[in-house]
C-alpha cells in the first residue's frame, strides 16, 4: 500500500451525525482509505445519477450495500423533495441493521441535509437546532425552501 493509500483524507462536509450514522459530499478515490477505516456497511446515495465506477467497485469489494435513493433538491419554481422519496431514504438510514452507514449527494449540503433534518425530527431534536445544523453545512447557499421541507416533514 502506498503512502497516498494510507494517508486519511474524509470527503467533503464529512461529519458524524450519530453512533454509526455519518454525512458527505460525494466521495472520491481519495477518500476510500478513509471510509475504509470506518467499518461501513452501507452508503445511502442520494442522487439521480449512477454512482462513478471507482467507488462502485470500492464498495463492492468492501462490502458495502447501495442504497440508491435520488432526491431532487428544492430548486424553484417547480421542483421540489418527493416526500415518499424521502420516507424511503429514512426507512435505510433508521434500520439498525444498515449501520454504520454514510449519507451523501454531490455537496453534502442540500439534498444530504434535508435527509439528515428529518432524520433529527424523528430524533425529536428542536427545530431551532437542526435548522442550525442544516445551515452550518449550507453555508450562505442554504435554501429557505429546504428549511420549509424539514419544518413541516412529518
Amino acid at each position: 500500500m502506498s503512502s497516498y493509500e494510507k494517508t486519511l483524507i474524509p470527503p467533503l462536509n464529512f461529519s458524524m451525525v450519530d453512533a454509526g450514522v455519518y454525512r458527505s459530499g460525494y466521495p472520491n478515490k481519495k477518500n476510500h482509505s478513509f471510509l475504509r477505516q470506518l467499518g461501513l456497511r452501507s452508503i445511502l446515495y442520494l442522487c439521480h445519477q449512477p454512482l462513478r465506477a471507482d467507488n462502485l467497485l470500492f464498495f463492492q469489494e468492501n462490502g458495502i450495500q447501495i442504497f440508491h435513493c435520488p432526491i431532487d433538491g428544492n430548486k424553484e419554481p417547480f421542483i421540489g423533495i418527493d416526500p415518499e422519496a424521502m420516507a424511503g431514504a429514512l426507512r435505510h438510514l433508521l434500520d439498525p441493521s444498515n449501520h454504520p452507514i454514510l449519507v451523501h449527494c454531490t455537496k453534502g449540503t442540500h439534498r444530504t441535509g434535508c435527509v439528515i433534518g428529518c432524520y433529527r425530527k424523528i430524533q425529536y431534536w428542536s427545530l431551532t437546532s437542526i435548522i442550525d445544523e442544516y445551515c452550518r453545512f449550507a453555508g450562505p447557499r442554504m435554501r429557505l425552501l429546504d428549511q420549509q421541507f424539514i419544518e413541516f416533514f412529518s
